[in-house]
């Protein structure tokens, strides 16, 4: 497709020179890196966290996973939002209220401010996310040389949500729990400054006014979603969680309904009619589901199963950080030389791998396993990742951008928090099961039990826990056997991520 002038990203209709192209990708990386660590930087500060604001399990849950399902809600409609009045001026106000937000987390003495505290992060993060997506196919014009930035932009976020744990670990340790959010103001101040200069502003006037009905359909129906299903996974079936459940359903089939209608919509639900776009939005949320709950539970633990301090736990979480980098940085070779279905369903494969080792691993599980485990679901989340995102982005034109970042990052980010919910409350359940006749605090959480000071407790909670995991991933590995199935019978054998649009 040739670039018009809407696709460029000067006032002169020229694309930026190379450099200049490598330093913007620079910015919006570093402003990506931010936001994928607070995704799972506080899986190993936790602990610290629930001895200081004494959290129950319930409120410990939503600390993690209130960031990810309310993020993954408002994407669509702040990527909306950029296309329509400015996708930096977006991006920069997303980035001053990811800041503020990240004071007010710091500076908390109660579990409710702190969840309110992230429920503001996740509103600027679903403004920064979109955007940087959105740019990159703004700022590469050649096919080839975006997805390699796309390959350095998925990188950038795998390996952040994965080295999560390992920089809350020293923070914590050194600082205390709320330096995971005081790490956030140097990021905001050094972005902010770098944005505004280097990065160019872009909107299609060719849009007409927000949908705003539209958007509060899509926000309504993906958070009811989310919540339903969390609901669900923790207590089971219910009235109040089938009909959350059901109502999110049916906001988002109104919302479909009202896209379907309307001139200039906030999604074109049509693109789903492409096999490979699906396929696209479905390898996302999978592996992101399967990442977020295995940081997670593994980051737990690393601490109460074997002891270890949250630096010890998070330099062990490294294994997923160096293998999400390698997947990603290999993903363009792959999609250029074995086509798009290979790499999307090769990364669902060793996602399903590194589960099955976790399955088939001995109790108590050892460390060496558990190294493994990281590294083969780093792998497979680089795959998949990158080739799932370039085929979203290339399979609309550049004034479109923020609608294909929209499905790229709400698939990512409620993968996150459905993946923390589903599985967490799976993990959950099993592990109740397995402490039956302890004390109800120990029934509840293994850091609860470990409160309790009783060496007899912690012992059988630390092989409870460990026995839940095993049945944890055998779960995670029917569902994701099910998505890499699938993708494979999506996508075309010849398809390619150039040929998408």
């Amino acid at each position: 497709m040739a670039d018009t002038d809407r696709d460029t990203v000067d006032g002169a209709g020229r694309e930026p020179g190379r450099g200049r192209r490598w330093t913007m990708l620079s910015v919006l990386c570093l402003s990506l890196l931010m936001v994928a660590l607070d995704a799972t930087i506080l899986n190993v500060a936790l602990p610290s966290l629930i001895d200081d604001l004494e959290p129950d399990a319930l409120q410990q849950l939503w600390i993690i996973d209130v960031y990810g399902l309310i993020l993954g809600g408002l994407l669509i409609t702040t990527a909306g939002i950029g296309d329509r009045y400015g996708r930096k001026r977006l991006f920069l106000a997303g980035v001053t209220l990811f800041g503020l937000a990240s004071v007010l987390a710091a500076t908390s003495d109660s579990s409710a401010q702190l969840i309110a505290g992230r429920v503001l992060l996740a509103i600027g993060g679903a403004m920064v996310m979109p955007s940087t997506l959105s740019l990159i196919r703004n700022i590469f014009h050649d096919p080839r040389e975006r997805t390699l930035a796309i390959g350095v932009w998925a990188a950038v976020a795998g390996a952040g949500a994965a080295i999560g744990p390992l920089v809350g670990g020293v923070l914590v340790e050194e600082y205390g729990w709320s330096a995971a959010f005081w790490v956030n103001i140097p990021v905001v101040a050094l972005t902010l400054a770098a944005g505004m200069w280097l990065l160019p502003e872009f909107k299609d006037p060719g849009h007409g006014r927000l949908d705003w009905v539209g958007a509060l359909l899509s926000v309504a129906g993906i958070i009811a979603l989310a919540w339903g299903i969390k609901h669900l996974a923790k207590s089971g079936l219910d009235v109040s969680g089938v009909l959350v459940l059901l109502a999110g359903l049916g906001l988002l089939a109104l919302f479909a309904r009202r896209q379907l209608t309307q001139s200039d919509p906030l999604l074109d639900v049509r693109l789903f009619r492409s096999r490979p776009f699906t396929a696209a939005a479905v390898a996302t949320l999978l592996a992101m589901m399967a990442i977020g709950a295995a940081l997670f539970l593994l980051s737990l633990w690393l601490q109460y199963v074997h002891g270890y301090s949250p630096s010890q736990a998070g330099l062990r979480t490294l294994p997923a950080a160096l293998a999400a980098l390698a997947g990603s940085l290999t993903a363009p070779w792959m999609m250029r030389h074995a086509g798009v279905r290979t790499a999307m369903a090769t990364g669902l494969a060793f996602m399903v791998a590194g589960f099955l080792v976790l399955a088939l691993s001995p109790v108590p599980t050892p460390y060496p396993y558990i190294a493994v485990v990281f590294a083969a679901l780093g792998i497979g989340d680089g795959l998949a990742i990158t080739t799932a995102a370039a085929v979203l982005v290339s399979a609309v034109p550049a004034e479109r951008a923020g609608q294909a970042g929209a499905v790229s990052e709400t698939s990512y980010e409620l993968g996150v928090g459905l993946g923390v919910a589903l599985l967490g409350s799976v993990h959950a359940a099993v592990y109740a099961s397995h402490m039956a006749g302890r004390p109800s605090a120990a029934r509840e959480s293994i850091g609860q039990a470990a409160e309790l000071n009783d060496p007899t407790v912690l012992a059988a909670a630390r092989t409870a826990f460990d026995s839940a995991l095993t049945t944890t991933a055998w779960v995670s590995v029917g569902f994701v056997a099910a998505g890499t199935v699938l993708v494979a019978w999506l996508v075309p054998k010849d398809f390619t991520a150039t040929s998408a649009h």
